[in-house]
């Protein structure tokens, strides 16, 4: 038991830190007199005392924290602030239960999307930008920003990091220090978010809802403002601008750091994954805008691109925004979208889903294996560009798609014999698991995920969580071995 007290006090800090990040929306409760002051009153006190208690009960405790260690903090963290920051949305929103509170929690947290909340647009402005903030800081990576901050108060973050961090940035630093990395990431992260701020205050916005769609579109979390999402702002021009940004936070952001340190353009030509996110997703665009156009849906291309361009980079990147209901087309394009959510995004990107780098791998594998069967003898590494990837890396991507498609299949079934029809089910458990948002049906992007049971939200939210942790991050603390001494 006492292996776990030195998690809880780095936890304690972690809690104490979120703690602060209420009191954005509480000088905007203040400011706009919107009356959800008390509601951050409570929560701040709530939250902080928590940490305070954890932290100071445990500070006996205190050492450098381990690989085993930074695995269940990241899903105590998670999991643990999640809860926190329901505390608001159920002081001031009447009739909310704890489930489809800690439902929206969590899907702002993992830059989900998915929403229980109707009547946006009545909702006090702050819970709103309570809302996407949690999208905000979750699109990093809270522990990134705690490893920034940790080792000043005697923490070392590297083992957060590594637990937390997807992809190829688990085994490589941009600085020679971590912290210096996490600080990086983080400036170039709020320097294009603030970049995205100012062009939706150019094409439209109120600076209220540049700051809050700007907070979901580099999270890539899809959390509005407005009921009808994009739809109510009816524009071209700020839909553009979404499209440009949400692309933008689907590429790497080590490659950003990179651009930004070196003041060239040259990791973006170097970074395997950048140039077919791109292309992928825009020869997407360009083929559902066809089909539509084609199928009828719009009575000329340039309108079916523009609905086909805003709803395909959206469902693409993971970001869950919509501008028309596309649960109304015909089933292929909206079926095509879910299937783009699953793969397209970057490594070290504001996306969910298996990642670029993932897919690309597999693919080599799965090419490398005809050519053996064709030829037994052939040798034919599977290579990144000019790298071959190691053994325990491909054997890790393999299990790791392994896992997702088990996973999916599991929960889904589990959707379907709570007495969820399939197309509803399916698409709940992969809008879910890669932190899309809207998936299709009952939950698609003209509805909510109001209309679920008790039972099937949590599902979602497990599926939420196990998505934003890349499985296995879950999967291990789960596992029984990893309680065994």
């Amino acid at each position: 038991m006492r292996n776990v007290f030195p998690i809880l006090h780095v936890l304690g800090m972690v809690t104490m830190l979120f703690s602060l990040t209420m009191l954005a929306p509480l000088m905007l409760s203040w400011w706009l007199q919107d009356g959800a002051v008390a509601a951050y009153d409570e929560a701040i006190a709530a939250t902080f005392f928590s940490g305070l208690a954890a932290w100071f009960g445990t500070r006996r405790f205190k050492r450098e924290l381990k690989i085993r260690d930074g695995f269940l903090l990241v899903v105590l963290i998670w999991s643990s602030l999640a809860a926190f920051a329901t505390i608001p949305l159920l002081v001031q929103i009447p009739g909310l239960s704890f489930t489809d509170a800690y439902f929206e929690t969590i899907s702002g947290l993992t830059t989900t999307g998915s929403t229980v909340l109707s009547d946006l647009d009545k909702l006090p402005p702050s819970i709103n930008f309570w809302r996407t903030e949690l999208v905000w800081l979750g699109g990093m990576g809270l522990i990134v920003l705690a490893v920034a901050v940790l080792p000043l108060l005697g923490i070392g973050g590297r083992q957060l990091y590594k637990a937390e961090t997807p992809g190829p940035m688990k085994d490589s630093q941009l600085t020679p220090r971590i912290t210096e990395t996490a600080k990086g990431l983080w400036l170039v992260y709020a320097a294009i978010t603030l970049a995205c701020i100012l062009s939706y205050r150019v094409a439209g916005m109120t600076w209220l809802d540049a700051v809050m769609h700007a907070f979901s579109t580099m999270g890539l979390g899809g959390f509005s403002s407005h009921d009808a999402s994009f739809g109510y702002f009816n524009s071209p021009l700020i839909e553009a601008v979404t499209i440009v940004f949400m692309l933008i936070a689907g590429i790497n952001f080590a490659s950003h750091f990179m651009v930004w340190r070196g003041k060239s353009f040259a990791p973006y030509r170097n970074d395997p994954e950048a140039g077919l996110f791109l292309g992928v997703t825009l020869t997407s665009v360009m083929g559902i805008a066809l089909y539509l156009w084609q199928m009828g849906v719009y009575p000329d291309f340039l309108t079916a691109l523009r609905f086909a361009g805003f709803n395909t980079v959206s469902i693409a990147t993971t970001t869950g925004f919509a501008n028309t209901d596309y649960n109304l087309w015909p089933a292929f394009a909206p079926l095509w979208m879910l299937f783009l959510s699953s793969f397209v995004t970057s490594a070290g990107s504001t996306g969910g889903g298996i990642k670029m780098i993932r897919a690309i791998i597999l693919y080599k594998q799965v090419y490398r294996e005809l050519m053996r069967a064709m030829h037994p003898n052939i040798v034919w590494p599977v290579r990144i560009g000019d790298n071959p990837v190691a053994q325990n890396i491909l054997f890790a991507v393999l299990a790791f798609g392994f896992m997702y498609m088990v996973s999916i299949v599991s929960m889904t079934l589990i959707m379907s014999f709570s007495g969820l029809e399939i197309v509803t089910a399916f698409s709940a458990v992969v809008a879910s698991i890669n932190n899309t948002g809207p998936g299709l049906n009952q939950v698609g992007p003209a509805t909510t995920y109001e209309s679920l049971t008790d039972f099937q939200t949590w599902v979602c939210t497990f599926a939420m969580l196990l998505g934003r942790l890349e499985i296995f991050t879950l999967l291990v603390v789960l596992a029984p071995a990893f309680w065994r001494r």
